[in-house]
């Protein structure tokens, strides 16, 4: 890993009275407190940068928030497009561009939230205002619908076709799909809401918000030398988890290849996202054994059954045929694996006195088919079905990273010409 430094160079103002246009800002890379540590890769950053609240490259050949080092919280926003302009979208996505390397790094947007035209409303919302870039990573995808737009049906990937409907689904339209994604992470919620907040203020008139979900206490790491995460279930969730480092497993299951097609998504992935409710009153009801045996993993060490420590390989036939790990495992599904960077949430009550809680699952994979699809099918007889239900659910196709200062999120796609 090398390290850089950008100055941010004096602009002239450029504000409208309305909204705002990030074309044509220089952008500073130096982080509050620090030097930010820039790479071309995307795919990790220092370990020391977990504990100073350090900015992570935004720069890279493949989007940061994928095989980065898994932060504390989330705000994913699924957004539809409401323009029909294909120049006002492009523009829209190069403004998005520059507004997220200023927030990764650390800095306000545009002019700051304060200073600027007193007639106007300021460029920045103010809410991260003295506060460490907290590892924030943004994370951009196109949806399905959105090739159905702006002449793009073409370029729309056979991976990135509409999932199929899954045992036991129970889906809210208005918690699912989306023309485009942005997953915002970070170890402070409050940078990640801002980040999300500024975007779509930004694309104010151009994109809404369809839905969108917090997250808190990861529930899958890229680091397996630390340790590994609790979901609400009280069960540690993503032992064998594709770590950021693994770059053979990367390049096998994460990230599309040269001959995959089409050729704008090489170097991407596939994300998809699921919102799944745990009936956490059930489950709290429920023996330890009974527990245990439904995961296939004891609750205090995360070993497999059988097994004393958890690390120790599977012995998969020793776990009742209907276990959530040996359903979920590679050797069960044709070797399918997917890398996850999922959240728990808690979103209130149902109004029935019970937690609207569970899991946001989130997992990124080289193609759907061969990846969550084949996994989710073989779960149709999982036992733990029976705590819990997908409501949400959406894929995304997630192209490759922002390479330098003027490129820009959906280049490939759009073309740098536009």
């Amino acid at each position: 890993m090398t390290e850089s430094t950008e100055s941010a160079e004096g602009t002239t103002s450029r504000r409208a009275l309305i909204g705002w246009g990030g074309a044509g800002l220089a952008l500073g890379a130096v982080a509050a407190g620090g030097a930010v540590a820039m790479t071309r890769t995307g795919n990790d950053v220092d370990p020391a940068a977990a504990a100073t609240g350090a900015a992570i490259p935004f720069h890279g050949d493949r989007q940061a928030g994928i095989a980065t080092p898994v932060q504390d919280r989330l705000h994913f926003a699924a957004f539809d497009v409401k323009t029909d302009d294909r120049a006002e979208f492009v523009q829209m996505l190069k403004d998005w561009t520059a507004a997220a390397r200023r927030m990764t790094a650390g800095h306000a947007v545009g002019e700051g939230a304060y200073g600027g035209l007193a007639e106007a409303p300021p460029d920045d919302t103010g809410e991260a205002l003295g506060l460490k870039p907290s590892r924030l990573t943004l994370t951009i995808g196109f949806g399905p619908s959105l090739f159905e737009k702006f002449d793009l049906a073409e370029q729309r990937p056979e991976a990135l076709a509409e999932l199929p409907h899954f045992s036991g689904d129970n889906l809210d339209k208005n918690r699912s799909g989306g023309d485009l994604c942005v997953q915002a992470c970070a170890d402070d919620p409050q940078v990640a809401v801002h980040a999300i907040r500024n975007l779509a203020r930004i694309g104010f008139g151009k994109v809404v918000i369809k839905w969108s979900q917090l997250g808190f206490g990861k529930t899958s790491s890229t680091t397996p030398e630390e340790q590994t995460p609790r979901n609400l279930m009280g069960f540690k969730d993503g032992t064998r988890n594709i770590a950021g480092t693994e770059t053979d497993r990367l390049k096998k299951f994460v990230w599309v290849g040269e001959k995959d097609g089409p050729q704008w998504m090489a170097g991407g992935s596939y994300l998809v996202a699921r919102r799944i409710r745990m009936h956490i009153e059930t489950w709290d009801r429920t023996s330890l054994q009974e527990q245990e045996d439904i995961i296939g993993r004891d609750k205090g060490e995360g070993a497999p059954v059988g097994k004393a420590k958890e690390r120790d390989k599977p012995f998969l036939k020793a776990m009742l045929p209907d276990a959530h790990v040996r359903l979920a495992h590679p050797e069960s599904n044709d070797g399918a694996t997917i890398l996850r960077r999922g959240y728990s949430f808690t979103d209130g009550t149902d109004g029935l006195g019970r937690l609207d809680a569970g899991l946001f699952f989130l997992a990124y994979q080289r193609d759907p088919r061969t990846g969550f699809i084949r996994i989710q099918r073989n779960l149709a007889i999982d036992s733990l079905n029976e705590y819990i239900q997908h409501v949400g659910s959406a894929l995304f196709a997630v192209p490759p990273g922002v390479r330098d200062k003027d490129d820009w999120w959906g280049s490939t796609l759009f073309g740098k010409g536009a």
